[in-house]
C-alpha cells in the first residue's frame, strides 16, 4: 500500500512540471539565444547544434533524450519515468511555442543582467520541476540519480555536468560570453536548490543539558515554540538524560542561545538547518498559545 501511495501521480505535479519547463524554455529562447549565452546539459547541446547546423532545439531535445530515458527507466522507476517523459515533452513543446512567439525583454544586451536573469529563470523553472518530482530529461536525469544514490544535491552535480557541456560550447561562444554564462550557471545552482527544497530554512536545536526542564519552559515561554524532551544515554558515562529539541525561526536563534547561556553555560548544543518544515507554527499560523510536541 505504501509503495502505491509513493508512486501516485497527481494533477498538481503535472501542472507544476509543465509550468517549470515553460519558465525554463522561455529563458532559453528569449535570454540565452539572443545574448549568445551557452547552457549546460542536453539543452546546452541543443544550443550548440542550433548554432552550428541551425537545428531546432525543440526537436533535438527529444532525440538526444532517448538514451537517457532508457537509463532513467531502469533506475528511477515508473513514476519518475512518467514525470521525466512529461518534462521532456513539455520542454520541447514550450521551446517550439516560444520560438514561434518570441518575447525577449529589452535588456539592451547588458550581459551581466542577462546572465543573472538567465540563471534565475533556469533555476526557478527547473527548481519547480524537481520539487514536484520531475526532470526535464538530459543531465537532469543523471543529477537526480546521483541525488538518490549518493545524496549529492542536484544543484551541485548539475553545475559540474553543465561545466563539461559549457566547454564544448566554446565552439560557437567566445570567452567573454562564456564568463557570463558561468555566472548564470552559478546563480542557477543556488536558485534551483532553494526552490527545490523550500525557501524557508528554520533552525533545529538539540540541547544536551543538566537543566532540560528549565530550558524547555524558557523557550516555550519566550518564543512560543514547542519543544520535545528526548530520552538519551551517555555513550561514556551511560548516564540517562533528556535532550531538549526545538525548531525555531532563524531570527530566533540568538534568543535561544541567550536562554541556554543564562540557564546552563556548560550545555552542549547542536544547531542544524532544517530545509523544510510542516506543521503548526511553520506551514500554518503561529500559535497564540504555547504548545509542546509532547502531548500527555
Amino acid at each position: 500500500m505504501m509503495k502505491t501511495n509513493l508512486e501516485r501521480i497527481t494533477i498538481k505535479d503535472i501542472i507544476m512540471i509543465a509550468l517549470g519547463t515553460g519558465i525554463y524554455a522561455w529563458g532559453l529562447i528569449n535570454i540565452n539565444i539572443p545574448n549568445e549565452l551557452a547552457e549546460g546539459g542536453i539543452s546546452g547541446i541543443t544550443l550548440i547544434l542550433r548554432a552550428l547546423f541551425n537545428w531546432n532545439p525543440a526537436y533535438t531535445n527529444l532525440i538526444l533524450n532517448i538514451p537517457l530515458i532508457i537509463i532513467g527507466y531502469r533506475i528511477l522507476g515508473r513514476r519518475s519515468l512518467i514525470y521525466t517523459l512529461w518534462g521532456i515533452a513539455t520542454l520541447s513543446f514550450w521551446l517550439y511555442v516560444w520560438q514561434a512567439f518570441p518575447t525577449p525583454p529589452a535588456l539592451h544586451h547588458d550581459m551581466l543582467i542577462s546572465g543573472l536573469l538567465a540563471g534565475l529563470l533556469a533555476g526557478f523553472g527547473l527548481g519547480l520541476v524537481f520539487r514536484f518530482g520531475g526532470t526535464s530529461g538530459g543531465t537532469d536525469v543523471v543529477a537526480r540519480i546521483l541525488e538518490q544514490k549518493f545524496g549529492i544535491q542536484i544543484g551541485r552535480s548539475m553545475f559540474i555536468l553543465d561545466a563539461m557541456v559549457l566547454l564544448l560550447s566554446l565552439v560557437y561562444v567566445d570567452l567573454v560570453n562564456m564568463m557570463y554564462t558561468l555566472i548564470a550557471s552559478f546563480v542557477f545552482a543556488q536558485v534551483v536548490g532553494v526552490v527545490q527544497q523550500g525557501s524557508y530554512t528554520a533552525r533545529s536545536f538539540m540541547i544536551f543539558t543538566d537543566y532540560p526542564e528549565e530550558i524547555s519552559h524558557a523557550i516555550m515561554d519566550q518564543l512560543e515554540r514547542g519543544t520535545s524532551l528526548i530520552k538519551s544515554e551517555g555513550g561514556y558515562s551511560h548516564r540517562e538524560q533528556r535532550i531538549v529539541y526545538a525548531v525555531v525561526d532563524p531570527s530566533e536563534v540568538n534568543t535561544v542561545q541567550h536562554i541556554i547561556e543564562e540557564i546552563d553555560a556548560k550545555a552542549f548544543v547542536s544547531i542544524f538547518t532544517a530545509q523544510e518544515q510542516l506543521g503548526e507554527g511553520f506551514s500554518y499560523l503561529r500559535p497564540k498559545k504555547m504548545f509542546s510536541f509532547d502531548k500527555k
